[in-house]
Parts: structure tokens; C-alpha cells; sequence
């Protein structure tokens, strides 16, 4: 089990990235997938998650209405299209799978990824002018 995150970068305060997290060697279909971010002197932070079937999403409250996770398993890849960047979204950021888990929300998805989920390496983003 091998996940790729991509599509880190420098951005703007109020830019864009959309992250990418592709799957090595299994397919997703049978996995829910959650993304998670890590800055310099803080705790891992749940960011986002999103079911095997992609019907349901959660989100951390400082991102919603800003990011969006979505799923397209015929390319074995799951996104996370962030929008208003803000300089405290500087971080690493990770995607997780765990497969054919089932949770109410991000918290509890996060107890079952640090559990049994398979990681990535993650992929920087930084927001600064």
C-alpha cells in the first residue's frame, strides 16, 4: 500500500492549490481516505475525510467552506481543493487510507487512521506574500 501526495507549493494568502493523494499498487475503491496536516511545533490535525463510497465528507471547522475533498476512483486518486488560503494552513499535508472504515466524523476517522491507516509522505504548502 502506497500513497503519493502532490501538488504542494508556495501560495498567496487568498490563492489555491488542489492536493493530490494517488494510490500505489491497491486501489482505493475499498478505502476511506482522509487528509491531515502537520505544522513545525504542532500535533498532527485532522484536515478532512471522506467515505469509501465518497457520500459522505467531514471537515475540521477551521476549513470548511474553504476545501473540498472529493474521490475519483477510475484514476485511484482522492483531492483536496483548498480555496482562501490563510498562512495558518502552512503545514504538511497527508493523506491516509484505511480501509473499508466506517465513522460519524473526523474525529473518529482520525482514531481509526492513527489505528490501521496507511500513510503518505506528504506534500508542503506554504501561504506567505
Amino acid at each position: 500500500v502506497q500513497l503519493v501526495e502532490s501538488g504542494g507549493g508556495l501560495v498567496q494568502p487568498g490563492g489555491s492549490l488542489r492536493l493530490s493523494c494517488a494510490a500505489s499498487g491497491f486501489t482505493l475503491d475499498d478505502y476511506a481516505i482522509g487528509w491531515f496536516r502537520q505544522a513545525p511545533g504542532k500535533e498532527r490535525e485532522g484536515v478532512s475525510c471522506i467515505s469509501v463510497s465518497g457520500g459522505s465528507t467531514n471537515y475540521a471547522e477551521s476549513v470548511k467552506g474553504r476545501f473540498t475533498i472529493s474521490r475519483d476512483n477510475a484514476k485511484n486518486t482522492v483531492y483536496l481543493q483548498m480555496n482562501s488560503l490563510k498562512p495558518e494552513d502552512t503545514a504538511v499535508y497527508l493523506c491516509v487510507a484505511v480501509r473499508q472504515a466506517r465513522f460519524i466524523d473526523l474525529d473518529a476517522f482520525t482514531t481509526v487512521a492513527g489505528l490501521f491507516g496507511s500513510w503518505g509522505q506528504g506534500t508542503q504548502v506554504t501561504v506567505s506574500s
